[in-house]
């Protein structure tokens, strides 16, 4: 390993959060803590998993589109920001591409992605 990736895997240990294996095409809630005033309270924001960029690494991203009130919203959340309180997959979605950007133009039926009924999490090498 270099010294890059050690320092990376370092700084992952030191926050202590847990990722859930998920990809482009999983339906996923994520809790992100919103400020009003003095109050902070967690929002829940619900939609398909479009993107995910630079990996698993620290300086991962993933982008969520939901529809809102008939509107296309899209939000882009690093993998290990303070303000991420949770991220929880509802469902897993068959694609066949990384990035799904195509949803984009589509509306309606043609914007559905099928699920995923027989999901098996990758081994982390626990019993191995």
């Amino acid at each position: 390993m270099d010294l890059i990736a050690q320092l990376e895997a370092e700084q992952i240990a030191s926050l202590g959060k847990t990722i859930p294996d998920f990809k482009a095409g999983d339906t996923v809630r994520v809790g992100y803590k919103v400020t009003e005033g003095t109050r902070t309270r967690v929002q829940m924001y619900e939609g398909i998993c479009i993107s995910r960029k630079n990996g698993k690494g620290i300086a991962g991203s993933f982008t969520v589109r939901k529809i809102s009130f008939g509107e296309g919203v899209e939000r882009v959340f690093p993998l290990f920001s303070t303000n991420i309180d949770s991220i929880e997959v509802v469902r897993r979605g068959k694609v066949r591409r990384s990035k799904l950007y195509y949803l984009r133009a589509r509306r309606g039926k043609s914007a559905r992605i099928a699920e995923v009924t027989n999901y098996k999490p990758l081994n982390s090498g626990a019993d191995a």
